[in-house]
């Protein structure tokens, strides 16, 4: 789970943020934005709510940096207070179908130029994979993102989800066999060959 920043510095940087350092600020959001959208988006799979989502959780971090508990990664932290915000703004608004999922792909797909051939096979293989994530789970999503995306160990996995480890490793196994299960049901299942395992890591 490597962010750029040691945990010594981690908390040096929010002991400075929590007295009203702006940098300090800047750099603890700097360094963790791009993993926390990372996160929301494959959870919820729309970039609109995951951007509200991840502003709305910078806002909650810096506001109640003087409640952080030093014994725990301020990374974890994040991710918990982003977590949270997803699932209460996703019970305010209505879900969304599988056409306006497939209409959102597609308006994407179009906007791929047509001499970018790799750039294209890359955006249909990660399109599918999210909507095969999105079949899954909300637990099952959540494992699978932290453990393949994230580099979380299953222990954390286990604190930040509060589960047992066996539950994590069985929401893993499930996960991947779900997921692998979906690819290959994609019309172009083909072109999964040399993909699947780097996209179900979601890098």
């Amino acid at each position: 789970m490597a962010y750029g920043l040691s945990r010594s510095q981690e908390q040096r940087l929010v002991a400075s943020a929590a007295a009203g350092d702006r940098e300090a600020c800047g750099i603890l959001i700097r360094t963790h934005q791009q993993g926390v959208y990372a996160y929301i988006l494959r959870l919820c799979g729309r970039p609109e709510l995951a951007e509200d989502v991840v502003q709305e959780a910078f806002v909650r971090v810096l506001t109640n940096l003087d409640r952080f508990d030093t014994r725990f990664r301020f990374s974890t932290w994040v991710f918990t207070i982003a977590r949270r915000v997803m699932m209460n703004v996703m019970e305010k608004r209505r879900p969304v179908s599988d056409s306006d999922r497939a209409q959102e792909a597609g308006g994407r797909s179009c906007q791929v130029s047509l001499n970018a051939e790799v750039k294209e096979h890359r955006s249909v293989c990660r399109d599918a994979v999210q909507k095969a994530l999105m079949s899954l789970s909300i637990e099952q999503r959540e494992v699978m993102v932290l453990f393949h995306q994230h580099d979380w160990p299953i222990w954390l996995i286990g604190e930040h989800l509060e589960m047992p480890e066996g539950t994590v490793k069985s929401h893993l196994h499930r996960g991947r066999t779900r997921l692998r299960a979906l690819l290959e049901q994609h019309p172009a299942r083909n072109q999964f060959t040399e993909t699947t395992d780097e996209e179900s890591r979601t890098r």
